[in-house]
């Protein structure tokens, strides 16, 4: 079977980066498929830290009640050491303010996460097409033809963009033969399961550190009586495979004949790859989440750089096919890759702290959430371009708490919802000029706020004015991902327009 009609986008592989995609571009109004070669939804509970960064990106694409519904807070590690359990706070509590609503890092299996996206992409009328694999990529000037096989024999589809979102080993990846750059410690293992399991307190995530790097650790899954296990092999050690073979493992090292497995729902083994694709594109064709980029599980860093991913490209891809420069999706490349070089640092050093039992390794801050990331420097973002006292262009706007006229409290990110460009006039004279600024009619659309005496909104605690950094007038372009494309504390419409050019049609 042959489409004769190019659809816009064709994702393949249906994880937390393509979901988000695929969420993100069908909310854009874009034609879109999303294919996975596996038969169903992944079933384990692989990545389960998702960083309050992704948590504003969720709110945004409108799956979070789901997400928070299906994990909880981290609960303290408890280090067993002979008979003496020490309690480490891994991640400090935070309480919401006004700019970050979601201030701590969610403890959520990746199956449920990946469950609320599905969800969110069925309420927007789009399915997954599981068991279906990409068997042939080609593309010229203009599209992309993939052939997909399934149960039903090999359908050709046309597009105008593929994303490849097919994990470390990307077939998509590997049909544009780029260099994955980077190392495979196939003596550096770690078994996964996850278990129903008894004899262990589930208000603790329980680690048993031994010399030479030796570890076992049981995270409680949250909502039930399951736990993931991680259990790090010896060089030449065969993984256990059934039930008695895993528990008398985990009794061997921790001495607890109390401990219980039961049904044991899924287990794979782990090698940290650390790998870095030295593009993310080419032509029609582009990559994200792991198929550009592989972390060790140190951080709980990368299924949260794969969604970020997706959601700095997906308003490109509507804005180019809207009639944008091309060029705009250099900016994608440009933007992303360095972020996961740094994240791929960070993770890296940590696993290597975990393995010389270092506790400051098992220490999670500011760098972890990803909220402190920032565009500033790239193609976007000019280091020349105005700033306030608090942000410059490229860093991720705050939210703030506002007043309306009727006296109603609303959030910033309330009003930022949904795929707009937003403006943000603060002061009379950004709101008279607000009101001048041409915007293009395709593509993206702009939303206006005013806030300030003569303006819809009020700002009467000030969390605007010092999340913002705002010591005046202001004029501030919202992009649509949640980043500052633009500040003006002058000459508010000539700059503006000059920057919504090189983003818009």
């Amino acid at each position: 079977m042959n489409d004769t009609q190019p659809i816009d986008v064709l994702i393949v592989g249906a994880g937390p980066a393509g979901s988000a995609l695929a969420i993100d571009l069908v909310r854009r109004g874009l034609d879109v498929r999303i294919v996975d070669k596996a038969p169903h939804a992944f079933e384990g509970s692989r990545a389960k830290g998702v960083q309050p960064r992704t948590l504003d990106v969720l709110d945004d694409l409108g799956a979070l009640d789901d997400v928070l519904a299906g994990g909880s807070v981290y609960p303290k590690l408890g280090l067993h050491g002979g008979p003496l359990t020490i309690p480490w706070k891994m991640f400090p509590h935070r309480e919401p303010t006004s700019d970050v609503p979601y201030p701590n890092t969610w403890l959520i299996p990746q199956y449920r996460t990946d469950r609320a996206l599905h969800a969110r992409l069925r309420q927007l009328g789009h399915d997954v097409e599981f068991g279906r694999e990409m068997v042939e990529l080609t593309q010229d000037a203009d599209t992309v033809t993939v052939k997909v096989a399934g149960a039903n024999g090999v359908e050709e589809i046309t597009a105008r963009y593929v994303v490849g979102t097919d994990g470390g080993a990307s077939s998509v990846r590997r049909g544009l033969a780029f260099d994955f750059a980077g190392s495979t410690d196939e003596s550096d293992r770690m078994l996964i399961v996850d278990a129903t399991t008894t004899g262990l307190a589930r208000n603790r995530w329980h680690m048993w550190p031994r010399p030479g790097g030796r570890l076992v650790g049981a995270c409680p899954i949250p909502h039930g009586d399951a736990f993931q296990w991680i259990i790090r092999l010896t060089p030449d050690e065969e993984p256990p495979r059934d039930k008695d073979a895993i528990v008398r493992r985990i009794r061997e090292h921790t001495h607890d004949r109390r401990i219980e497995l039961h049904d044991i729902h899924w287990t794979s083994v782990f090698r940290p790859n650390i790998r870095l694709a030295e593009h993310y594109g080419r032509g029609r064709v582009l990559l994200a989440g792991d198929a550009a980029h592989v972390h060790t599980p140190a951080g709980a860093q990368g299924l949260n750089t794969g969604i970020q991913d997706a959601y700095n490209l997906g308003w490109k891809i509507a804005q180019v096919l809207a009639g944008a420069d091309a060029r705009l999706l250099d900016t994608y490349e440009a933007e992303r890759q360095p972020i996961a070089a740094g994240v791929l640092g960070l993770s890296t050093e940590q696993w290597a702290g975990i393995a010389k039992l270092d506790p400051s390794s098992m220490k999670r801050g500011k760098d972890e959430q990803q909220l402190a990331l920032t565009y500033f420097g790239g193609p976007l973002a000019p280091a020349d371009g105005e700033h306030t006292t608090t942000l410059r262009v490229g860093d991720r706007a705050p939210d703030a708490e506002l007043l309306g006229a009727d006296g109603g409290q609303t959030r910033l990110f309330d009003l930022l919802r949904g795929p707009e460009f937003t403006a943000i006039a603060y002061g009379a004279g950004a709101a008279h000029d607000l009101k001048n600024l041409n915007w293009p009619t395709s593509g993206a659309q702009l939303k206006t706020i005013a806030i300030g005496p003569d303006g819809a909104l009020s700002d009467p605690s000030n969390t605007l004015r010092r999340a913002y950094g705002l010591a005046g007038d202001t004029l501030l372009l919202i992009r649509p991902d949640g980043y500052i494309g633009h500040i003006a504390t002058r000459d508010f419409l000539t700059t503006t327009h000059k920057a919504a050019q090189t983003m818009t049609p």
